[in-house]
């Protein structure tokens, strides 16, 4: 999904995409089910890497991963990122909503991985395929519905904040509510699109992205 934005953004921006376990070429090693262990690995594989200014974007779980990245590397390097940037999630102190899907048997598992419409149609209808992706899926679906917010000072960093217009699971309020998070500037913009919008207003993210990042 990220591998093509560095085309999109000028040269003095790196973009640097986060492979995590179970994806790609990682596709045999044991996939996350919790969000701190994983932001323990991050924190302790990113630090060497942040000698220069440096920003997270993460959109609906990677928002969350990002915002506790971003906690975890104040807390045990004092450093802090430049800007955060998140799309189509509900701010942290906000409880998830709704039941729980990450444990439900295969068939209806898969009708609601459908609902989200996140996950090409091809694949969902892949059989093998979707033997493949069904334990990453219930995985990353663990880790959101699991995540318990604690309370902590607000960063110190911008936070910029994105959401689909016609998203229907995540409101703006939801959106909103990320501004109890900074002392720092913050905005929050509505683009055209549903819960995974950044796939269809690519540019146009990308752009509002590098105007915040200068």
């Amino acid at each position: 999904m990220f591998r093509t934005w560095s085309n999109a953004l000028p040269a003095d921006v790196e973009v640097c995409p986060v492979q995590l376990p179970g994806r790609s070429t990682r596709l045999t090693e044991r996939p996350f089910t919790e969000l701190s262990p994983l932001v323990r690995v991050l924190s302790q594989a990113l630090c060497p890497l942040l000698d220069k200014p440096f920003a997270f974007y993460g959109h609906s779980l990677g928002a969350l991963v990002g915002f506790e990245l971003a906690r975890q590397l104040r807390r045990q390097y004092a450093v802090n990122p430049a800007g955060l940037f998140i799309s189509a999630s509900r701010a942290p102190q906000i409880s998830h909503r709704g039941r729980p899907i990450h444990a439900l048997p295969a068939e209806e598992f898969i009708a609601e991985v459908r609902r989200l419409n996140g996950t090409p149609r091809e694949v969902l209808e892949h059989e093998e395929l979707m033997a493949i992706m069904l334990p990453l899926l219930r995985a990353d679906l663990a880790m959101y519905e699991t995540y318990v917010y604690s309370t902590e000072p607000p960063l110190n960093c911008p936070i910029s904040i994105f959401g689909g217009l016609q998203d229907r699971t995540i409101s703006y309020s939801d959106l909103e509510a990320w501004r109890e998070q900074t002392t720092a500037s913050f905005s929050l913009r509505m683009l055209p699109g549903d819960h995974f919008f950044l796939n269809t207003t690519q540019p146009l993210l990308l752009q509002m992205i590098f105007q915040d990042l200068h």
